[in-house]
Formats: structure tokens, sequence, C-alpha cells
């Protein structure tokens, strides 16, 4: 496939909007990472390979959610308190005697219930003297009670496969005694910037150049999204030369990322390269900042062309390759983006999926609610908590419209 010249719109397809593209794009991915097996404390952002069945019950025992004392609830008076001799400690990891009719144990949370005991009052509650305790009346059977297989029978389904593991996950895998986990291998992700007038990091930079924004940046965001980040440099406005090294990349790595080069101007060699060693399957979006947006294959390996302006690869990368990301990863799609109420007003073309940088703030009434971020382009989304996003149906946004919100990824 060659450019098309700048003047060529009668040939130029129509926008697409995103969650078409994310349909079309999905569609003609397979999951390509492999499993392997990690322990969990380097499990944390992996994609889990298999569903996780609970080992065990959570709690694995009858236990106390309170300091307190434990009896029969059968053992209260009818009516008023009840006086019960304290017979027995149980402290969190001991073992627990049989509880005599009639009495009561002092116990403290987490620690297994006496057999025979089915209620806990707390300690604030009662009033202890001479070896006794006197319980106020009302209190219900089961009170102050965690029981066995509560919170995780034995056998359920713990953790669901596709699921990208947080501390929270691995919270409940260490409580079910897993030590490791099932995950998918990281995809080893190609990630060129284009155009003659970008330069590396750390090198001179030319009168008319300008520093590579988007590697280090696309870098970050992949690396945040599970995968493995490998760095290629740049690929400069040769033809031969971008097919050759896109063919090379595309032989060692499972997705090939370029920001720059995917739209129509005389200079944007990439989408012909991409063209010309495997195939285009879209390249224009509906959506704001973004449009110029590639998805085809360089041989057999998926290919993704951001574009080349930081934000809109910025953008982009969030709404597009965060998904192929987590499908080849065998990832399961993120939730519906949380709604923020918006604090302006603004005009919006019909049509097309917009992303505005917008910073937090309280409302007059307390309520969270978005503006749009101070500053430029770059300066802009550094300063914004996150993206406000505007569907295409929407022509306008008014104070009070509650908008989905994507919070800038950390770490």
């Amino acid at each position: 496939m060659s450019p098309r010249s700048s003047d060529a719109t009668a040939t130029e397809p129509a926008p697409m909007r995103v969650a078409d593209a994310l349909a079309l794009i999905c569609g003609r991915l397979r999951v390509s990472a492999g499993v392997e097996t990690v322990a969990i404390a380097g499990s944390v952002g992996r994609i889990l390979a298999a569903d996780v069945a609970a080992p065990l019950a959570l709690p694995p025992f009858d236990n106390s959610a309170v300091d307190g004392y434990a009896f029969r609830a059968a053992d209260l008076a009818p009516t008023g308190p009840t006086t019960l001799p304290v017979a027995g400690r149980v402290p969190a990891g001991a073992e627990a005697a049989s509880l005599p009719w009639g009495a009561a144990a002092r116990i403290f949370t987490g620690a297994p219930l006496p057999p025979g005991a089915d209620t806990v009052a707390m300690q604030e509650d009662v009033r202890f003297a001479d070896g006794a305790v006197t319980l106020n009346g009302g209190i219900v059977r089961g009170a102050n009670c965690r029981r066995a297989g509560e919170d995780v029978a034995a056998g359920s389904l713990a953790l669901p496969i596709g699921r990208r593991l947080g501390a929270k996950d691995l919270a409940l895998a260490a409580a079910l005694g897993l030590p490791a986990l099932p995950v998918r291998t990281r995809l080893r992700v190609g990630l060129f910037s284009t155009g003659d007038e970008v330069s590396a990091l750390g090198g001179p930079l030319a009168p008319a150049g300008i520093h590579d924004a988007n590697g280090p940046m696309l870098a970050a965001l992949l690396a945040r999204f599970g995968a493995l980040p490998c760095p290629l440099g740049i690929l400069r406005d040769d033809p031969a030369s971008l097919r050759a090294r896109l063919a090379a990349a595309a032989a060692e790595h499972d997705l090939i990322v370029t920001s720059g080069g995917v739209s129509v101007g005389e200079e944007d060699h990439v989408r012909a390269a991409v063209g010309a060693g495997g195939g285009i399957t879209l390249w224009r979006l509906a959506i704001k900042p973004g449009r110029p947006l590639a998805f085809g294959h360089v041989g057999e390996t998926p290919f993704v062309g951001l574009p080349g302006n930081p934000g809109a690869a910025y953008v982009t990368a969030l709404a597009i390759l965060l998904p192929v990301v987590l499908h080849l990863s065998g990832g399961t799609p993120e939730p519906p983006l949380p709604l923020v109420r918006s604090g302006f007003a603004l005009g919006k073309r019909a049509g097309r999926r917009e992303y505005l940088r917008v910073c937090l703030r309280p409302g007059g009434d307390g309520l969270t609610e978005a503006v749009p971020a101070p500053g430029g382009a770059l300066s802009a989304l550094a300063a914004s908590d996150g993206l406000a996003e505007l569907a295409e149906d929407m022509e306008a946004v008014r104070p009070g419209d509650l908008l989905p919100f994507r919070a800038h990824p950390l770490g």
C-alpha cells in the first residue's frame, strides 16, 4: 500500500468509531502470550492464565471477630442480664477446649471459637468481676462470629482467568496459602518512534529537531499494561529502511508499536511500509485527539501505529493499545469507567469521541467535579488528573453532566 497524496480526499475512508474499531481489531487477534508460574511477590500486574480454586476455606475455622467473651446463646436469660463464670482463655493461634455449659470463655479477635460456643459479646459491652462476666440482654445468636468458609468456600472460584492481578488479589492468594500463580508471559512489544526530526534522548538536538517524548512515555505505559517494552530506537523517513527494520522486529516480538508516520503526508512512510510487509486493516479513527491511527500486521505480527503527537499518542494508547495488549495477553476487558461531574461547558462536534485532559476538584457542594487542565498540549497532560471521555453522540458538555473518567496509570 502506498501513501496517497494529500489532495486525494475522495479515496479517504470514513473515520471509524472507537467501539467499532476495537471490535474489528480484537476480532482479528488471538491470545499469543504463553504461560508461566510466578511467585505471588512478582505477579502484580500480570494476567492470570487459569482459574484459581480455593484450596481451603476462608476463614478456615469459626472464629471471633472481636475481643470479648464467647458463650452459648442458649445460656442467656430470657430477659435481662446474664452472669456466667469465665472458664478458659483463647488467644489467636491457640486451640480452644470445649466450653462447659453455663460458662463463657475470654476470647480475642481471630481466635477459634471453643466447641459449643456460638456467640461472642464485645468486651466493651460486658462487665467482668470476680471471675464472672455479666452479659446484657438482647444479644443475637451468632453475633460477632465469623463462620468457616463465609468469605471463601473451599473449592470455590477464588480468582478468575484473565484478571490482571493487583495487590488485593495477592492478599487473597496468600491467605489461601498459594505461593505462586499461573500467569501469562509478558508480551514482547517492539517499540519505535519515527521521523527524521526526532532525536534520541541524550544525543544532540538538531536545529529543527525535537526530543523523543513518545518513546519513554509509551514504554512506561506498556510496562504498566503488563507488557515487556523493547525500545528499538527511531525509524527514519526512508521507505526501504522502514520495511527492513519492521520486518526484523516482527520476527522477534509479539506486537509492533510505532508513533508517527501513519497520516497522509508525503513523508509519512510507516503505513506504506506496513502495507508492503503485511497489511493495514484500519487507519483512521473518529477520535480527538488521535485520528491518524493504524492497525494491521507485519508478517504475522500485529501492528499498532499511533499518532506522532505525544498527546494524541497518549490518548490512543489508553483507548486502543491497552485493549490490544490485554487481548493478546488473554486478559479480560477493563471495567466501565467511573463517572465524574463536569464543572465546565464546552461545545463538541457530534460523531467522534473526544478525550479532555481534566483536573479534579471539590465542587461547591463537596462532590468531585472535573475542569479542563491548564496549559498547552504536554503541560496540560502533565498537570491533569486524567481524561474525561465525551461520547460520539454528545454535541455539548454542560456543567453538572456526568462524564466517564479515566485516571492516569501510575507506576
